[in-house]
Formats: structure tokens, C-alpha cells, sequence
């Protein structure tokens, strides 16, 4: 198998898990603090990182590393979950999960500044077709939302964004699954010093609750990203970033069955759009760009 299709297995392994992080979050912020809820997936997380470096360790990251792993920590550990939970306090998971297609858009265009791909111009024209899919079905269905919800779930979507592109960077170097372990012990004391801080009254928390939290700790802020990072190391961001088109419509059947939202032949229609999106957008950005022609001298025949 070559790496640029285990890539794209990585990463649709990867979206697959992150499809229920909002379900998950939903479940979560019914009993629980939004922002207990971001610091206590963190420090759940960090026991898993924590006992995979011990497990096989490697050098510390160089100094420079570190920096870029404290963007990746204040964006994937910290923006997103934070910004997510807010937005499900005020939005229902189905709307939340449909703005996640803007995802690929603003985790190809941080790459792109970072100097990490340079895709064909068609690239740009699937990912945007796709995305305008996404965001005209949350617009024009009956998922109702908020003004300020929205406005937290695409602060989220960016966050993710740019903390997708560093992280995939960074993983050419470290290896996915030490870049968000790194990532989650960085924000290990902040995340400690919240859950002592908004420690919850345990007798008023669901079992549901505390099932959300879980998997949001385990799967949507370490498991999953060992699979992304890796897949976007091994098939190209440009190409596996598209892979996130389809969260918002596997977030839609997991929404649908455990939170008994309705699912309509509009979402099926939407979902066969997204994926002609998907193909077309890793065709581009899979094809090399042709060389351009070395210019005249005086001395070529």
C-alpha cells in the first residue's frame, strides 16, 4: 500500500472518531460547565499521552518545536473544545456538526501560508464547491441556531483549522502521535488548575454526561488526532483535509440516532455532493502542477 492511500485510510479513520466529538460534547455541557468540560478532556487526554511517551521515548522537541506545539495546544486542546462546547450550550449538535465542513477550507489555506502544500487552482474550486454544500444546507434546512452559537462554532472551525495545519507540519518531524501528545501535556497545568477550579457536584451529572466526557478525553483529544496527524503526514493535507467534508454527515447519523434528530433525503443528496467534492478536490491536489518551460537565451538552439 502506498503511503498516500494509507494516508487517506489514517485520516478517514480519523474523521470517523472526531464524528462524534460533538455528539459527545452535546451529551457533555447537559450537566456540565463548558469549561470544565474543555480542561477535564485535556488532562484525560494527557494521561494517555503521557503514558505513550513513557511507553516509547524519544528526544524532547527542539525549542523551536515547542513553539509550534504550543500553537497546536491553544488551537486543537484549547480553541476548539472551548469554543465547541460554548456553541452547544446555544446551537443543537446537528447544526454544529454541519459548519465542521468548513474544516478542510481553513486547514488548507493555514498550510498553505505555513508553505506546507501549493495546490492547483482546482483544488480551491472543489473545496469551495464543497464547503458551499455544507453551509447552504445549514442554512436553508430546519436546524435552528443562534447568532452567537454560529459565531462560536466557526471560531471553533478556525481554531481546528490552524491547528490541523501546524500540527501536520510538526508531524513530518515528531510523528502524529507525539505531536498531540506533546500538545495535550503542554496544556496540562492550565487544564489542572481549571478542573480543581470548576470541580462539579458528581451527584447531579448523568451517566450520558460522563460517557460524553470520556470520549471526548480519549478518542476526540488523543486517539483521534494519532490517526489524523498521521494521515495528513502520509497522504498530503491538501488531499486527506478533505476527508473532513464527510464529519458533518457522519455527525448527522450518530446526532440522529443518539440524539433523535431527523435525517431527510436532503441530507443524502448532500452527502453524495460532498463526496464528488471530496474526489475531485484530492485529484487536483494529488496531480502535480505542469513545469514551466526554462525561458530563451541567447545561446539555446
Amino acid at each position: 500500500m502506498d503511503g498516500r492511500r494509507a494516508g487517506l485510510i489514517d485520516g478517514l479513520i480519523g474523521v470517523t472518531m472526531f464524528s462524534g466529538s460533538l455528539v459527545a460534547t452535546r451529551f457533555a455541557v447537559i450537566d456540565l460547565d463548558p469549561l470544565f468540560s474543555t480542561h477535564a478532556r485535556a488532562v484525560g487526554a494527557a494521561l494517555f499521552a503521557g503514558l505513550a511517551l513513557a511507553v516509547a521515548p524519544r528526544p524532547l522537541p527542539r525549542p523551536r518545536e515547542f513553539v509550534a506545539l504550543a500553537v497546536v495546544a491553544a488551537t486543537v486542546v484549547v480553541g476548539f473544545p472551548l469554543f465547541s462546547a460554548l456553541a452547544l450550550r446555544e446551537i443543537g449538535a446537528g447544526r454544529a456538526t454541519l459548519f465542521i465542513g468548513l474544516l478542510p477550507l481553513f486547514t488548507a489555506a493555514f498550510a498553505i501560508a505555513r508553505g506546507a502544500t501549493a495546490p492547483r487552482p482546482a483544488f480551491w474550486l472543489f473545496a469551495a464547491a464543497g464547503s458551499a454544500v455544507v453551509a447552504t444546507y445549514a442554512l436553508s434546512g430546519s436546524l435552528a441556531g443562534t447568532l452567537r452559537g454560529d459565531g462560536f462554532i466557526v471560531a471553533a472551525v478556525v481554531s481546528a483549522g490552524l491547528g490541523y495545519a501546524e500540527g501536520a507540519r510538526l508531524s513530518t518531524r515528531l510523528g502524529g502521535w507525539r505531536v498531540i501528545s506533546w500538545a495535550v501535556l503542554l496544556a496540562l497545568p492550565w487544564a489542572l488548575v481549571g478542573v480543581v477550579r470548576e470541580w462539579p457536584d458528581w451527584s447531579r451529572v448523568a451517566p450520558s454526561a460522563m460517557g460524553g466526557l470520556a470520549y471526548t478525553a480519549a478518542i476526540s483529544q488523543w486517539l483521534g488526532f494519532v490517526f489524523w496527524y498521521r494521515g495528513l503526514e502520509r497522504g498530503g493535507v491538501a488531499a486527506v483535509s478533505q476527508l473532513q467534508l464527510l464529519q458533518p454527515f457522519l455527525g448527522l447519523i450518530l446526532a440522529g440516532l443518539l440524539l433523535g434528530e431527523t435525517i431527510g433525503l436532503g441530507l443524502i443528496a448532500a452527502t453524495v455532493a460532498v463526496v464528488v467534492c471530496i474526489v475531485g478536490a484530492r485529484m487536483a491536489a494529488a496531480r502535480p502542477r505542469p513545469a514551466r518551460p526554462a525561458p530563451l537565451t541567447e545561446s539555446s538552439p
